[in-house]
């Protein structure tokens, strides 16, 4: 029986990790596990109480916020397994899940991702994820599949080759991760996932989804709302995610439309919302592809 490293990141919000690690326990039928936190720098260090509560978790706490991609390849890093399971704190297992997640590795040896079938954990019926179309290199775009929509069992026959797994829940093999690497921890939010789809695929492997499987997220359907921090991210790692990447003729083709058609638009769409500090980081978004290689490090910056 292969060995899972769950991994999970918490920030700030401990009580939430508590809720997943007391659901895990509740729910859980897979016996050949460990389990790993890393705490991201929260402001206040919730370790001893951790340590005390579940003393057979292994509990990692970084001094600095690394970050989504940081903070779960410092829990690789400590992991024994031979296959990671990186979940969120605030998704809740069902019955069964890791078991038939393992069972795509033990039966297409070139799996190097799988993903479950994800839904919404406040509205139950509802899909958050379905699967992941190819990305669109030209404008950095794909689409999740079935999101928002009441899961009828519509896209269970989807089971197999997907575009890219979901980071909320993405079960990867240590054969995919020693030829691909770990996930680019410059991203620090956004597209991180994306990149290292991309590059477990480049490397040979395959990324699958099992709609078999069932997780919960208690993300609320209507997250998302435009944020300083969201917008300037999202810019960001869209431009560094193409130049990471795409080749050359998909870069120069997405560089004339982010700048002939995204920015405009962007701008637009800030000017109608009223907030104009949205534009400032646009622009910083675009200066920071200007200035830095795709392999210059994330040193952090404060969005207004």
């Amino acid at each position: 029986m292969k060995l899972v490293s769950i991994i999970t990141v918490n920030f700030n919000y401990s009580h939430v990790t508590d809720e997943f690690l007391d659901a895990f326990y509740k729910t859980n039928d897979y016996q050949n596990v460990e389990i790993i936190v890393v705490d991201n720098a929260s402001s206040v260090n919730p370790l001893p109480d951790w340590q005390t509560k579940f003393p057979e978790v292994k509990f990692y706490r970084s001094e600095i916020n690394l970050g989504f991609a940081g903070g779960n390849n410092l829990g690789i890093s400590k992991a024994n397994g031979d296959l990671f399971f990186l979940v969120n704190n605030d998704t809740e297992f069902t019955p069964g899940l890791i078991k038939t997640l393992v069972q795509d590795f033990e039966n297409f040896p070139k799996t190097g991702m799988v993903s479950p079938k994800i839904r919404y954990f406040q509205e139950p019926q509802i899909l958050q994820y379905a699967g992941y179309t190819e990305m669109n290199y030209f404008n950095a775009r794909n689409y999740c599949v079935g999101q928002f929509e009441i899961d009828k069992g519509q896209y269970d026959n989807l089971t197999g080759l997907t575009g890219f797994g979901h980071g909320a829940a993405m079960m990867i093999s240590k054969e995919a991760i020693k030829q691909a690497g770990l996930m680019y921890d410059n991203y620090f939010l956004y597209y991180e996932e994306m990149d290292w789809g991309a590059r477990i695929k480049n490397a040979g492997f395959d990324i699958r989804l099992n709609m078999q499987a069932l997780i919960y997220h208690k993300e609320s359907v209507s997250v998302g709302q435009k944020s300083a921090m969201k917008e300037y991210f999202m810019n960001r790692n869209r431009i560094l995610f193409i130049r990471r990447n795409g080749n050359l003729f998909q870069r120069i083709i997405f560089y004339f439309h982010f700048i002939l058609l995204v920015t405009p638009r962007n701008i637009l769409n800030y000017i109608i919302e009223k907030k104009p500090l949205f534009i400032w980081n646009l622009f910083k978004a675009i200066w920071w592809n200007l200035t830095n290689t795709v392999d210059s490090k994330f040193l952090g910056y404060k969005i207004k």
